[in-house]
């Protein structure tokens, strides 16, 4: 991006598709005037170039087998022979309309020494992949999803990668997008070049060119039950702070462990664990009474910064994380699928965890407002039918019956409305911690 728009001035929306040897990214930036703001990326870390030659090999190996009755697929000597035919047949494709394949001695059965001769046109080899480059559809959608635009908003889409060489890919991105592909960069060099002027911006060689990249996966802390909450989501520009209030989860809590997390799944267990701040000193008080904020701020270096305070007592704990950008594309691009692919069974059982924990929360609140009863008021018909409330949710929480829980925890809800009842803060907490 950065070498395709260096000579930009008005401000353009551009789609990067990188298709490479052995992944693919789509990147979404706005570029202009030497500024360069990344708005959303995607990709699958599983496609690339060698997965068309791996077709190609496939079809080889078939075709081999239903002439000679050989299978060549155990033999290292002549898939080796394949691969590198196979790659040579695919980048000759990409100019001719079809590509004759010979392998002489492919294999010997006993004194006859065999040979693999083949055609293939580039018709044959586009049913072949067809199913990778339909592959390339989801990422581009994802990626003009996340940016909050649509096709019709992009200027130009930028191809990027020896394999965007296949006309199949070509004709695929232009009747995606609605227009060709802009081919005013070589799709081979055009890293190296992108590189070398963010190179000069670092060195302070280059100064008209401001690069401005966005957070690669969601951060956030740790709350009850083990579930991450999210304070800076995925695809936020850097630098950026953001804040939320959360607040304890036991009475007369001393202290909170702040465990710092980045990744998208729900639970703490699936993602990447960056550090922890510890804030003392809390004075004693009921559950979600303290009000704890926590910050999160992003330089421009992408250096974390995440402080917690106590907005009673005003003490505060910080801790510096440099390493939320040490994660390899792939590894960033796997852990936003593991959250696509996990997306359903992380919801129910997150809905699960926080119903059973509000539970405990109310049966804590209610037993501890029914001690506070004068006698006159427990033989009262609604502090009784409120006591008998309260053994049933108790009860169905040593179940883990979640239906029935749900059920008593609207009965409560109601009942602390009917009486006008609830302790109202005047800050909205997040969660507790």
């Amino acid at each position: 991006a950065i070498s395709f728009g260096l000579d930009k001035r008005d401000n353009e929306t551009i789609l990067v598709f990188d298709l490479g040897g052995g992944t693919f990214d789509v990147s979404i930036l706005e570029v202009g005037d030497g500024v360069f703001e990344v708005l959303a990326t995607s990709g699958d870390t599983q496609l690339g170039g060698d997965n068309f030659d791996e077709k190609v090999g496939q079809w080889l190996i078939k075709r081999f087998l239903e002439k000679e009755n050989i299978d060549l697929s155990d033999n290292p000597r002549a898939i080796a022979r394949i691969k590198d035919a196979a790659e040579k047949a695919k980048i000759d494709l990409s100019i001719l309309q079809s590509v004759r394949i010979s392998l002489p001695f492919i294999c010997n059965v006993g004194r006859e020494a065999k040979h693999l001769e083949e055609t293939l046109t580039r018709e044959d080899f586009n049913k072949l992949t067809e199913d990778l480059v339909n592959r390339c559809r989801e990422p581009i959608s994802k990626a003009i999803d996340d940016a909050g635009l649509t096709i019709s908003d992009l200027k130009e889409n930028v191809l990027v990668g020896g394999s965007t060489r296949i006309p199949s890919i070509q004709d695929m991105v232009e009747s995606f997008l609605g227009k060709k592909p802009n081919r005013s960069v070589n799709p081979d060099e055009v890293v190296a070049l992108g590189a070398a002027i963010q190179a000069g911006v670092l060195s302070g060689r280059v100064s008209d060119v401001v690069l401005l990249d966005v957070t690669p996966l969601s951060l956030g802390v740790e709350v009850v039950g083990g579930i991450m909450e999210t304070v800076i989501p995925r695809n936020t520009l850097v630098p950026t702070k953001k804040s939320k209030c959360f607040s304890t989860a036991a009475d007369n809590q001393p202290a909170v462990d702040l465990h710092v997390l980045q990744g998208e799944r729900e639970f703490v267990s699936d993602n990447k664990s960056l550090g922890m701040v510890r804030l003392n000193n809390i004075p004693p008080a009921p559950r979600g009474v303290p009000v704890i904020e926590v910050t999160f701020e992003i330089d421009s270096n992408g250096i974390l910064s995440v402080t917690a305070k106590d907005k009673g007592t005003g003490q505060q704990q910080s801790v510096t994380i440099e390493g939320t950008s040490n994660l390899s594309n792939d590894e960033i691009d796997q852990m936003v699928k593991d959250a696509e692919l996990n997306a359903e069974a992380d919801s129910i059982a997150k809905d699960k965890i926080n119903t059973f924990d509000k539970g405990n929360f109310y049966l804590q609140s209610g037993q501890k407002r029914l001690a506070e009863l004068s006698p006159e008021e427990q033989t009262e018909s609604r502090w009784i039918r409120f006591s008998k409330l309260m053994q049933n949710l108790e009860n169905c929480l040593k179940e883990q019956d979640l239906l029935k829980c749900e059920k008593f925890i609207e009965e409560y809800e109601r009942f602390s409305n009917d009486t006008n009842n609830t302790n109202n803060t005047d800050v909205d907490l997040d969660d507790y911690v």
